[in-house]
């Protein structure tokens, strides 16, 4: 029973994970929420906000048991709204390497008009997820900082990021 909740929490996560934020920055569609941080160094750092829609659970399963398991991957493209109007999406992969513990490693590429964001995370049961921004492209380039994902339980979450420049 505990490994069916672990990889039914595993499942509603990684599909959450995929594509589910609100964010308000300076990304094209997203509204600036002006600097976030008191610090110096991060004075730079804009607040963006998605919600999300996530897309339907799909587990690449490696084993053909029908059952999660270690090396699974489960991928993702959600769609990301502000406003109730799309203005980009996300896509992405987790491996699952503690299928007990209902644990995957996550890679994500959010794209939005004036360029993509990539983030890791690792993905866990709790409805929350902590993301490290690694890089970008176009407006983005040069994109670091953080994020979090939240879970709304229903096919929808926030996804909330903070870009430093």
């Amino acid at each position: 029973m505990r490994r069916t909740i672990a990889l039914g929490t595993l499942a509603a996560a990684a599909l959450l994970l995929a594509g589910g934020s609100v964010l308000n920055g300076t990304a094209a569609g997203a509204t600036a929420t002006g600097p976030a941080s008191a610090s110096t160094a991060d004075r730079s750092a804009s607040i963006v906000r998605f919600d999300v829609e996530f897309s339907p659970f799909k587990l690449i399963d490696i084993g053909k048991d029908g059952q999660v398991s270690d090396g699974d991957e489960i991928v993702f493209h959600d769609t990301l709204l502000q406003h109730g109007r799309q203005v980009g999406d996300e896509l992405g992969s987790c491996v699952i390497v503690d299928q007990t513990a209902g644990l995957a490693n996550c890679a994500m590429v959010i794209r939005l008009p004036r360029g993509k964001i990539t983030a890791a995370f690792d993905n866990a049961p709790p409805p929350t997820k902590t993301l490290a921004i690694t890089g970008g492209t176009g407006r983005y380039r040069t994109a670091r900082g953080d994020g979090t994902l939240v879970e709304a339980g229903n096919g929808t979450g926030t996804l909330t990021l903070r870009i430093v420049s």
